[in-house]
């Protein structure tokens, strides 16, 4: 077994993401799009999130105004919801996307 690095960060986690639930982009979190998509960045935490599809931006600036995680990936086309389900998820892990109460 190996050690982790000493100035290695944990990341970040706010729970498991359930697409019944409803969503938002955490408060301290802004999107500044981009070509390819947008750059999310945390001023809580510092980090920087490349978000490279606009249908994930989209259910992303979505999701305040959805019931919950599965209407927002609605729009998604079939085919691709998978990977942007996936995408979502991460964001929800990692505190860019936040449960909304």
């Amino acid at each position: 077994m190996t050690a982790s690095p000493p100035h290695a960060a944990a990341p970040v986690t706010t729970g498991a993401f359930d697409r019944d639930r409803a969503y938002e982009l955490h408060p301290k979190v802004a999107l500044r799009p981009e070509r390819f998509g947008a750059l999310a960045y945390s001023y809580d935490t510092r980090r920087l999130s490349l978000l490279k599809d606009l249908d994930l931006v989209a259910v992303v600036r979505a999701l305040a105004d959805q019931p919950s995680a599965d209407a927002a990936l609605g729009a998604v086309p079939t085919a691709k919801r998978p990977a942007v389900e996936r995408a979502l998820a991460r964001l929800v892990e990692t505190g860019f996307v936040r449960e909304r109460h």
